[in-house]
C-alpha cells in the first residue's frame, strides 16, 4: 500500500520518514518529494509497505502526530486524476483542438490562434 505523509517538516529526510513507518511492519520505498530547482522538501512524501494491516496500523497511529516539530498527515495514497491532455486533432489544447483540423486553429477550443472566426479571403 502507498501511504501518503503530508505536511512534512522541511528538516525530515527519507530516512527519517522510513524509521517513523518501520516501527509498524516492512517498508519497502520512502520518498520525500523535494524541489528540482533548490533542491528543497515541499512539505509531503509517501511510503510503500506492502502488508495493507501493517499500513493500516501506521496510517492510524500516526495520522496527526508530531513528526520533527509538525503535526503530519497521513492516509492512503489516491492515485493522481488524469485529464486528457489531447495532441494533434483532439482533446483540450492540442493542435486543432476540439473543433479539429486546422480550420479551428491551432491550440484548441480555448481561444488559440486561429480562432478567430471566418477567414478572410485576400486578394493579390
Amino acid at each position: 500500500m502507498e501511504i501518503y505523509v503530508g505536511n512534512l517538516a522541511y528538516a525530515t529526510t527519507d530516512d527519517g520518514l522510513k524509521a517513523a513507518f518501520a516501527q509498524f511492519g516492512e517498508v519497502t520505498a520512502v520518498r520525500v518529494v523535494t524541489d528540482r530547482m533548490t533542491g528543497r522538501s515541499k512539505g509531503f512524501g509517501f511510503v510503500t509497505m506492502p502488508d495493507a494491516a501493517q499500513a493500516q496500523a501506521a496510517i492510524d497511529a500516526l495520522n496527526g502526530h508530531e513528526l520533527d516539530g509538525r503535526t503530519v498527515r497521513v492516509n492512503e495514497s489516491q492515485p493522481k486524476p488524469r485529464e486528457d491532455r489531447g495532441g494533434f486533432g483532439g482533446g483540450r489544447g492540442g493542435f486543432g483542438g476540439g473543433r479539429g483540423g486546422y480550420r479551428g486553429g491551432f491550440g484548441g477550443d480555448r481561444g488559440g490562434f486561429g480562432d478567430r472566426g471566418p477567414r478572410r479571403e485576400t486578394r493579390w
